[in-house]
């Protein structure tokens, strides 16, 4: 019973994620001006529309997959948080982009813990973790 909680734990936590790369995804796409507004300038705008698009692709194989109940992607889960997380705090680090982008910083910190804790806690109780 615990280890069928800890699945819908986890698909949601995809579920929320997943919303969150479609949304941030499409919103270059559907109106540049705002997003620059929001983020600051851009050199190559249809870079910045090619990336959202992949985002959102991302986030639809992670609603996908939740939504249906089917095997949730974790390799890709924490490959792309990961990869959001490094290229934010160098950036940002290194004064190439604005510092809104820590707040997607946090958000992909805060989908690692969410995964990592839940990943934890499912092997702890299937008894699959040896200390």
């Amino acid at each position: 019973m615990a280890n069928r909680a800890q699945n819908k734990a986890l698909a949601t936590i995809f579920l929320f994620q997943g919303a969150y790369f479609v949304v941030t995804g499409i919103w270059p796409v559907l109106n540049m001006a705002s997003f620059i507004t929001a983020t600051g300038p851009k050199q190559d705008t249809w870079l910045v529309e090619m990336v959202g698009l992949l985002s959102a692709s991302i986030g639809l194989t992670y609603l996908v997959a939740s939504l249906r109940k089917q095997r949730l992607p974790l390799v890709l889960g924490y490959a792309t948080s990961v990869s959001f997380l490094v290229m934010d705090i160098t950036y940002v680090a290194s004064q190439v982009i604005n510092r809104i982008y820590l707040l997607d910083a946090a958000i992909q910190c805060l989908f690692l813990t969410a995964l990592t804790f839940f990943l934890i806690k499912d092997r702890s109780a299937s008894g699959k973790l040896q200390r």
